[in-house]
C-alpha cells in the first residue's frame, strides 16, 4: 500500500498537468459564453438587429451546444475523447475568427453556432476524460478543474471586454476574435496528452498501451490494479439503459428532481445576467466604461463563490446550499426589482445632448423639462411621438440617458444574486445529478437532462432582450424573483440530501418499488 501511495504521489504533477491541459476546454467554454456580453451593443448596431435577432444571436450558441451535446457522446465513444477534444478546440478557433470577421448577420449566426457545438462537446467530454485519467484519490479535485476553469473563462472574458471596449470603431470584432488565441493554444496542447486508458481498453482492447499510460500516471502497481479493475468491469458490464427506461414509474422521483433542478438552474436568469451584464448596468444609468468594469466585478464574484461552494459542498451538504442559494437569489432579485421600480426618468438639456440618433433627439427635444415616475408612463408618452422603428431604438439605446436609479443598489443586487447562484444551483446541480442516477440509466439520463438544461438556457437568452425592451427591468427582475422563490420551494419539497450516503443508499431511497 505504501508503494502505491508513493508512486501516486511521485506522478501527481504529471496527472495534474494533463488535467489542466484538458480543462482548458472549460476555460474556452466560459470565455465563449460570456464574451458576447461586451459585443451586444456593437453587433446590434452593425447588423441592425431587432430584439428577436439579438436574442437569437446570443442564444444560438446554446442551440449549437444542444447539437454538441447530442454529437459528443457517441463520437467520443467511437473515435476517442482526445480526438473529439481536438476537434472542439478547432471549432472554438474557427468560431472566434469567423464571428470577428463576419460581414453579414447570417455569417455571424453560423460562426456562433459552430462555437456552440464546441461548447456542447467541451462541457461533456473534458470532465469525462479527466475522470477516466485521474487516480481515485485525485479524481474529485481534478474534475473540479473544469468547473473552475469555466468560471475563470467568464471572468477573463469580462476583463478582455473592458480593455478592448474602446479599441477602434468596431471593438466588438476584437472582443470576439481574441478567443482564437487560447483556442489555438488548447488545440496544440492536446496533442501532448495521452488517450484515455479506459477507452483504449474498453473500445480498442489496447491493454499494453493503456498500461504504459497508467504507469506514467500512478506507477506499475497502480497500473496493474487499474487495468484489472477495468477488465472486471468489462466482464460484468451491465446492459445500458434506453431512453424509454427514463419514463418508468420507478424512476419518477429521480427524473422530477433532475429535470426540476435543471429547469430552475437556467430559468432563474443566470445566463441572461452573464450575457447582458453590461446592458443591465447601462440600464441602471452607468456609462459604457463603468458598466464593463462592473461586469468584471460580477465575474470575479462568480469565481470567488464557486471556490466557496467547492469548499462547502461536502461539509454543509447539497440541499442546504441549494436552499441558501435560492433564498438569497430571491432576495437579490427583489432588491433589483425595487431599485428599478423606484427609478424616475427626466429629460434635461444634458441628457438630451447624449442622444446618439439625430432623429430621436429632434423629437425628444420637445420633452425637455418633463419627468416620469415609471417606465410604462415614459413609454406611453414617448411612443406617441416616435415612429415604431425610432421608438425601438429609443428603448434599446437611448433610455439609459434619462433614467435616475440607485445604481449602487442594482450592483449590490446583481453581485448578491451571482454569489448565491455560484454556491448553489451553479455547481451543485451537476454534482447532485451525478449522484442520483443508477448506473444503468446514468449515461442516457445525464445526456437528456443536459440537453433539457441547454434548451431552457436558450429560451431565457432568446427572450431576455425583448423582456428588457417591452416589460422593462422592473417586471423582468420581478419575474426572475418569482421563479427563484419557486425554486426554493421545489428544493425544499423534492430534493434529498446525498452528503455522506453511498450511491447505493441514494438509489435505494429514490427508486420506487
Amino acid at each position: 500500500m505504501e508503494t502505491k501511495d508513493a508512486s501516486l504521489k511521485m506522478n501527481r504533477s504529471y496527472t495534474i498537468l494533463i488535467s489542466l491541459v484538458v480543462a482548458l476546454g472549460g476555460f474556452l467554454l466560459g470565455f465563449d459564453s460570456a464574451v458576447i456580453s461586451g459585443a451586444v451593443k456593437g453587433i446590434t448596431q452593425y447588423f441592425e438587429m431587432t430584439d428577436a435577432m439579438l436574442g437569437f444571436s446570443v442564444g444560438c450558441v446554446i442551440f449549437g451546444a444542444m447539437a454538441g451535446n447530442l454529437l459528443a457522446g457517441p463520437t467520443a465513444d467511437r473515435f476517442g475523447r482526445k480526438k473529439v477534444l481536438i476537434v472542439v478546440a478547432a471549432l472554438f478557433a474557427i468560431s472566434a475568427t469567423w464571428s470577428a470577421l463576419a460581414t453579414s448577420y447570417t455569417e455571424f449566426i453560423i460562426a456562433r453556432i459552430i462555437g456552440g457545438i464546441g461548447i456542447g462537446g467541451a462541457i461533456l467530454i473534458a470532465p469525462i476524460y479527466i475522470a477516466e485519467i485521474a487516480p481515485p484519490k485525485l479524481r474529485g479535485s481534478l474534475v473540479s478543474f473544469n468547473q473552475l476553469n469555466i468560471v475563470i473563462g467568464i471572468s477573463v472574458a469580462y476583463f478582455s471586454n473592458y480593455f478592448l471596449v474602446n479599441y477602434g470603431d468596431e471593438s466588438w470584432r476584437w472582443m470576439l476574435g481574441v478567443e482564437a488565441i487560447p483556442a489555438l493554444i488548447y488545440f496544440a496542447s492536446l496533442f501532448s496528452v495521452p488517450r484515455s486508458p479506459r477507452w483504449l481498453i474498453l473500445k480498442l482492447n489496447k491493454v499494453k498501451l493503456a498500461r504504459r499510460i497508467l504507469q506514467k500516471i500512478g506507477g506499475e502497481e497502480y497500473a496493474e490494479l487499474t487495468v484489472a479493475e477495468i477488465q472486471r468491469g468489462l466482464e460484468k458490464k451491465e446492459k445500458k439503459g434506453k431512453l424509454s427506461d427514463l419514463f418508468k414509474s420507478k424512476y419518477a422521483t429521480i427524473m422530477i428532481i433532475a429535470l426540476g433542478i435543471a429547469f430552475f438552474q437556467q430559468i432563474t436568469g443566470i445566463n441572461a445576467i452573464f450575457y447582458y451584464a453590461p446592458t443591465i448596468f447601462e440600464q441602471a444609468g452607468g456609462s459604457t466604461d463603468s458598466s464593463f468594469l462592473q461586469a468584471i466585478v460580477v465575474g470575479l464574484t462568480n469565481l470567488v463563490f464557486t471556490l466557496v461552494a467547492i469548499w462547502l459542498i461536502d461539509r454543509l451538504g447539497r440541499k442546504p446550499l441549494l436552499l441558501l442559494g435560492t433564498g438569497f437569489m430571491t432576495i437579490a432579485l427583489l432588491m433589483a426589482t425595487l431599485a428599478f421600480n423606484n427609478a424616475t426618468y427626466s429629460f434635461t438639456h444634458e441628457s438630451l445632448e447624449k442622444v446618439g440618433n439625430p432623429q430621436i433627439q429632434q423629437v425628444l427635444a420637445g420633452f425637455e423639462g418633463e419627468s416620469y415616475e415609471s417606465q410604462s408612463e415614459l413609454f406611453d408618452a414617448v411612443g406617441k411621438k416616435l415612429k415604431p422603428e425610432l421608438f425601438l431604438g429609443f428603448k434599446r439605446n437611448e433610455i439609459t440617458n434619462f433614467i435616475n436609479v440607485n445604481a449602487n443598489l442594482v450592483l449590490i443586487a446583481i453581485l448578491l444574486y451571482v454569489a448565491a447562484f455560484a454556491i448553489s444551483l451553479g455547481p451543485v446541480m451537476w454534482t447532485l445529478i451525478s449522484e442520483i442516477f443508477p448506473n444503468k440509466i446514468k449515461g442516457i439520463a445525464i445526456s437528456v437532462v443536459g440537453f433539457f438544461n441547454s434548451l431552457v438556457s436558450f429560451s431565457v437568452t432568446q427572450v431576455f432582450p425583448w423582456e428588457l425592451s417591452n416589460l422593462g427591468p422592473t417586471m423582468t427582475f420581478a419575474l426572475y424573483a418569482l421563479l427563484s422563490l419557486l425554486a426554493f420551494f421545489f428544493v425544499s419539497r423534492y430534493v434529498i440530501e446525498t452528503k455522506g450516503k453511498t450511491l447505493e443508499e441514494v438509489e435505494q431511497s429514490l427508486i420506487r418499488t
